[in-house]
């Protein structure tokens, strides 16, 4: 006990000093890098306002919430909301099309950036490199609205572009909008077309701090340029992949409310229906406001839990994951 006794009072003594250099350090870095924590400071006080604050909210999915009578007066319920949402008929359907949705397009649209990224990289014309990606970018910075006017007058089964040149090889007018089995395909290209520039831009910034003298030496064994793409800079940027890989399967049931929301009808309900659109029906017209909010905090525990195991199985393989 007096041994024990002299570890503890020596222990304190010792965390004294220790605590207070730490204090005085960090003092003294807030003070060095004052201007920087002021750049923090915007998006900081973002995230709290629009990010944050809004999560109070949330508690809607455990009570049967009253317009009238507010947040704080409505009772509490608790795990009922989730109850009724698990057990709405059209449940395993809405869930089953917001999955497959995401599916196709990180499947799809994932690799695709890459590709093209990896095309891009090996454009020696820099006039041409650039044009090429100014072209790419500009889908991105069209809106879902304009753009899904632009699908709809493209895919007209009338006087659309799409059914016009079909027409030229003898085919049938086909209403793509409207059919089951076109609708996911349609959706999945749409936003690759959309997005694939712009999911380019972190990929090429990787690849222009790969080291010069790996393609060198790699040239000096007799590589190619599709086996520099494979053994240089494909390895060279594997962190920065698995890194968005984990993000993008965060989104894994982020099927892309906007998207759909514009081009579907309820023809294409059986394939098209999500968990975000089904929300907006529920929770907004039909002042289920409740049962929105129960969904909406369903969809993202699943995001939270694919992330969790991702970032632990990247881990596992002796790669570098997010924390």
């Amino acid at each position: 006990m007096k041994q024990q006794g002299l570890n503890l009072d020596t222990g304190s003594h010792a965390s004294a000093p220790k605590a207070l250099v730490h204090r005085q350090r960090f003092i003294k870095d807030l003070i060095r890098d004052k201007y920087l924590y002021l750049l923090l400071l915007p998006g900081i006080v973002f995230l709290l306002i629009f990010k944050y604050y809004p999560m109070y909210g949330l508690i809607i999915a455990f009570k049967e919430f009253n317009i009238f009578t507010g947040i704080s007066a409505s009772p509490w319920v608790g795990l009922q909301q989730f109850e009724r949402l698990f057990r709405t008929p059209d449940f395993g359907q809405i869930f089953a099309n917001t999955f497959i949705i995401s599916a196709m397009k990180l499947l799809l649209g994932f690799p695709a950036a890459i590709i093209l990224s990896l095309l891009l990289n090996e454009l020696k014309n820099r006039m041409f490199k650039k044009f090429t990606q100014t072209v790419i970018y500009l889908p991105h910075f069209i809106s879902w609205v304009i753009f899904a006017g632009i699908i709809t007058i493209f895919l007209n089964p009338v006087d659309g572009i799409v059914n016009y040149v079909l027409g030229m090889f003898g085919a049938k007018p086909v209403s793509f909008l409207t059919e089951s089995s076109y609708f996911r395909w349609i959706l999945v290209f749409s936003d690759i077309y959309k997005e694939i520039g712009w999911g380019t831009i972190i990929y090429l910034a990787a690849m222009a701090g790969v080291d010069p003298n790996l393609y060198e030496a790699a040239r000096m064994d007799g590589a190619n340029r599709l086996k520099q793409m494979w053994h240089v800079t494909l390895p060279s940027i594997r962190p920065v992949i698995i890194i968005l890989f984990i993000l993008s399967l965060g989104n894994i049931l982020e099927a892309g409310f906007m998207q759909i929301f514009l081009l579907y009808n309820p023809l294409v309900y059986d394939v098209a229906d999500v968990i975000d659109t089904y929300v907006y029906r529920k929770g907004i017209l039909e002042s289920n406001y409740s049962l929105g909010a129960a969904a909406g905090i369903f969809k993202s525990v699943i995001a939270l839990v694919l992330i969790v195991l991702a970032n632990q199985f990247v881990k596992k393989t002796g790669n570098e994951g997010l924390w």
